[in-house]
């Protein structure tokens, strides 16, 4: 592993209520300096992405409005970590606000991040399973739409533009392989 370059200077240049873009002067160490511009959340708690399994085969889908597309889109749960919540907590919560279900099993699974190179944030995948309905007011500004997804169907999913999280994607093929070697959904 190499040696982490050397942190020259290090400021907020903008910042809004959501993020923050943090300018990085770097010397790595061959002498070589560079200038780097990353986002960072301005909330720092992390956020969420829940796999919510129905049954073994069935998970969880919700539409929702997605402003960065200007468009509707299918999704996993996900959400921001409040300050001092517990990673499962702030699942089972996001679950609760926004599919309408709570979850008795819960288990952490991985972090995935989204652009390393430019952004700080990683989300937590958390699997939640032997759900119960219960539902919690949201922060959301409308009625989110509830479905169902098949593991069995992850590349028909995967292909769908209305689908179109990376991160969403690679939670769901992660959470079937471990379940296939778990040996409780099988791919044939």
């Amino acid at each position: 592993m190499q040696k982490k370059p050397t942190i020259l200077n290090q400021q907020i240049v903008a910042s809004s209520n959501l993020f923050k873009v943090e300018q990085l002067q770097l010397r790595f160490n061959n002498g070589t300096q560079r200038t780097y511009e990353r986002l960072a959340s301005s909330r720092g708690a992390g956020a969420v992405m829940i796999v919510a399994l129905l049954d073994n085969e069935h998970f969880i889908v919700i539409e929702e409005y997605e402003a960065g597309l200007y468009d509707y889109q299918l999704y996993i749960n996900n959400g921001l970590i409040e300050k001092n919540e517990h990673i499962l907590a702030a699942a089972n919560r996001e679950l609760k606000e926004e599919a309408g279900y709570g979850a008795r099993k819960l288990e952490y699974i991985t972090s995935l991040s989204l652009s390393p190179n430019y952004m700080t944030q990683s989300i937590h995948v958390v699997l939640a399973d032997d759900l119960y309905p219960e539902k919690l007011p949201g922060d959301e500004p409308e009625t989110i739409s509830v479905c169902s997804g098949s593991l069995a169907n992850l590349l028909e999913l995967s292909l769908n533009p209305r689908f179109s999280e990376g991160r969403a994607i690679a939670a769901l093929y992660i959470v079937r392989d471990i379940l296939v070697n778990r040996g409780v959904f099988a791919l044939c």
